[in-house]
């Protein structure tokens, strides 16, 4: 096993990982030091890597099934691998806080981002820790928010009029609306290998809390999103090509920062199949 080396971020959250060339064959005990030290940081960066688009997708494979993006297009020949490109998406539901593909019944694990190409100033990404932005929050906020539920709708950052702009895009738009409707997760979930609790809202996909009026919902969330979005929760990453971020997206948030334009970007994501939260 590789001797690998951690150099913390930040007190909520974030480490960088060097002892490790992710191209090369990754065994099992590595796999499990990646795996706890993905639970003590959240989220694990790994600087020039030459990690080929085929092994990114089977790196992220050895941590569970991988997810298919209904609406992103993929990188040729490998569908599991969403390919982030500023020349072919409108990536501006990625420039909010948000938690990747919380529409469905169970969000992932977790997801695997390459740099492939990256303008020559912008386009860092920060991410937030769900966990440390619960833990402030204070005793008799969180006894009110312990057992609510919300409701995350993927047409709140893919909305028709920016996804269904040509007859394909459009029937891929309501086909995606017909299998993947709102569903509903709870407002603080339980992290399954921790215990830990988190926060489990995001602008990106949350739309209202169930058990409150329209009002009380829209307060609520907006005094969360904000109270998540606090220097203290978050780190910012700026990368560079042939960076490599793996992250638990049951415990965090990200902003994929869009100042670059018109630059190009180009980003590789493995996501990570997870369980339902409770």
């Amino acid at each position: 096993m590789p001797s690998l080396r951690y150099t913390r971020l930040s007190p909520a959250l974030g480490a960088v990982v060097e002892g490790i060339d992710l191209a090369q064959h990754t065994d099992a005990d590595t796999l499990l030091e990646l795996r706890r030290a993905l639970l003590d940081y959240q989220v694990l960066f790994f600087r020039d890597q030459t990690l080929d688009p085929r092994r990114q997708r089977d790196f992220a494979a050895s941590f569970g099934e991988l997810h298919i993006h209904p609406l992103y297009p993929h990188v040729d020949t490998l569908p599991e691998l969403v390919l982030l490109d500023t020349e072919r998406n409108d990536l501006r539901d990625n420039a909010l806080w948000h938690t990747d593909v919380t529409f469905i019944e169970t969000p992932p694990l977790g997801a695997v981002l390459a740099a492939r190409l990256l303008p020559a100033n912008g386009g860092d990404t920060l991410w937030a820790s769900g966990s440390a932005a619960w833990e402030g929050l204070s005793a008799r906020f969180r006894d009110f928010l312990d057992g609510l539920s919300a409701v995350h709708d993927f047409g709140k950052s893919f909305p028709l009029e920016r996804f269904g702009h040509t007859p394909e895009a459009l029937a891929n738009w309501e086909r995606t609306r017909r299998t993947h409707p709102p569903v509903v997760h709870p407002v603080v979930r339980t992290h399954p290998e921790t215990g830990r609790k988190a926060l489990f809202v995001s602008e990106g996909f949350t739309t209202r809390i169930v058990e409150l009026s329209p009002g009380e919902s829209e307060a609520v969330l907006g005094a969360l999103f904000r109270h998540f979005a606090q220097p203290q929760y978050t780190i910012r990453w700026r990368w560079r090509e042939g960076d490599v971020a793996f992250w638990d997206n049951r415990a965090t948030q990200h902003y994929a920062v869009d100042d670059y334009r018109p630059a190009r970007r180009v980003m590789h994501r493995a996501t990570i199949l997870g369980d339902r939260p409770y």
